[in-house]
């Protein structure tokens, strides 16, 4: 194989917690409200498009971006708007529908076409589709990690096909039985760059067979510890991003959805999520429309207790109550216990026997055996300043030095952010960093805002 086509890091660490979910089908509840949250989209400056107690359909605009008003965000179902809720300074918080018993579809016309073969479309009508069916939030940019400029042409477009934080779903199962439109989707992005779309795939994969088949793309085989399966550790291994490049990164799952608008010819947001972690009495997959409400998911399905419910991986994932929603970039549900009802005598001074330690501080690690832990949600440890103490260059595999890029972008040091590689990370990259973090700084926190404020100074 192509040494190019392969990337093994040897820098990482592998999170082995208890409540994967096995590749099984299991049932949940129907979900009474979807939601639309502004938040979810960053670079996104919302609109509001529909008033309280108009009816949509799937596919009907709810908001769009004030900056890009062609950033188009629709409704995943059919129904009635049953609310606009706004916080401080009226910031949108969500646009809730309730939904209809059988979805009714928004007809897809863009200026008279009436075309779903991809190989009919140029780049600019192709592009004017994802537009004004609400597809385009799928697509990210780097820099930034930010949803993409339509207005801008990427030097290459990034799609990874492995998830490798702990408990994450497994991309294989997910794509099975849906080749043609990861497919489509994939030919519809090449038409969008003149340069390459790279998919990475898990090495190994059982069935590499159906991604070496695919058209229009170079296959990447990742292997190593988590964070092999991110994006940005592609785009480093592969094309580095300078100054003036812009890339695009999407999710293999939202290139599925992209993909099934030519195949179905409607906006179906339909996608499989894992439900997962220790507090799950049931773990598995299941099928929901995006952002339904959290509780339909998992009712009836988490051990009583203080439970931390996070919608994505324990690692990136955004806590959330019973009555939130689905973010709108996840396809897993993970419990774990809160840890707020917890006493341990002696603490970390025990030998701590069955407890995860990086640093060997527990004796666990004498066994040699792949254990699965149940770890809570607590901090363990009080926060102070940044110690140079090398920790995060064990987890990080990219060949940027994370410490002094942080200490960068505290100090909103544009040039140095800028030499020390600031265009190529989003938060994601940095979340071993903050887990092994003896600081306990939040560093993804970090990161965003630091990419947020240089946007707005480059822009």
């Amino acid at each position: 194989m192509d040494i190019k086509r392969r990337i093994e890091i040897k820098k990482g660490l592998d999170i082995h917690l208890k409540g994967k979910a096995p590749e099984e089908v299991i049932q949940v509840g129907k979900s009474d409200m979807y939601a639309i949250v502004p938040d979810h989209y960053v670079g996104i400056i919302p609109k509001v498009l529909v008033h309280e107690g108009d009816r949509v359909m799937a596919g009907t605009p709810l908001m769009m971006d004030k900056t890009h008003p062609e950033i188009k965000v629709v409704s995943p179902v059919s129904g009635k708007v049953t609310g606009i809720n706004r916080g401080e300074k009226r910031k949108i918080l969500s646009i809730t529908i309730q939904p209809d018993d059988e979805i009714i579809y928004e007809p897809v016309d863009v200026a008279g076409l009436d075309r779903f073969d991809v190989a009919d479309y140029d780049s600019e009508a192709l592009k004017a589709l994802l537009l004004q069916t609400g597809m385009w939030p799928f697509i990210r940019q780097r820099p930034y990690d930010r949803v993409a400029d339509p207005t801008i042409i990427p030097r290459d477009i990034f799609v990874t096909a492995y998830h490798s934080a702990p408990l994450a779903p497994d991309c294989d199962f997910i794509v099975k039985g849906e080749e043609d439109a990861l497919q489509t989707g994939l030919s519809a992005l090449k038409r969008l760059t003149k340069g390459t779309v790279y998919l990475g795939i898990k090495d190994g994969s059982p069935i590499k067979e159906i991604y070496e088949a695919c058209k229009d793309v170079m296959v990447v085989h990742l292997s190593g510890p988590h964070p092999a399966g991110n994006v940005g550790v592609m785009i480093n291994a592969l094309a580095p991003v300078n100054k003036g490049e812009v890339v695009w990164t999407l999710n293999a799952a939202d290139v599925i959805t992209i993909g099934r608008l030519f195949k179905e010819k409607r906006t179906n947001f339909a996608k499989t999520i894992a439900v997962t972690g220790s507090e799950c009495l049931n773990t598995g997959y299941t099928r929901v429309i995006a952002g339904c409400t959290i509780s339909s998911i998992i009712s009836g399905n988490i051990a009583d207790g203080h439970v931390r419910l996070i919608s994505g991986n324990v690692l990136t994932g955004t806590k959330v109550g019973k009555d939130d929603f689905l973010g709108a970039y996840d396809y897993q549900i993970t419990a774990i216990p809160e840890g707020d009802d917890v006493d341990e005598f002696a603490g970390w001074a025990m030998p701590g026997f069955g407890k995860f330690s990086v640093s060997r501080t527990f004796f666990t690690w004498l066994t040699g055996k792949k254990k699965e832990y149940v770890i809570d949600a607590r901090l363990r440890g009080g926060r102070r300043a940044m110690i140079m103490s090398n920790e995060y260059d064990k987890v990080f595999p990219m060949d940027i030095l994370p410490e002094y890029l942080l200490k960068a972008i505290i100090a909103f040091d544009i040039d140095k952010m800028e030499n020390l590689g600031i265009y190529e990370v989003g938060p994601e990259d940095f979340a071993l960093c903050e887990f092994v973090d003896t600081s306990k700084m939040e560093l993804q926190m970090i990161v965003r805002n630091g990419l947020d404020l240089l946007y707005k100074e480059m822009n």
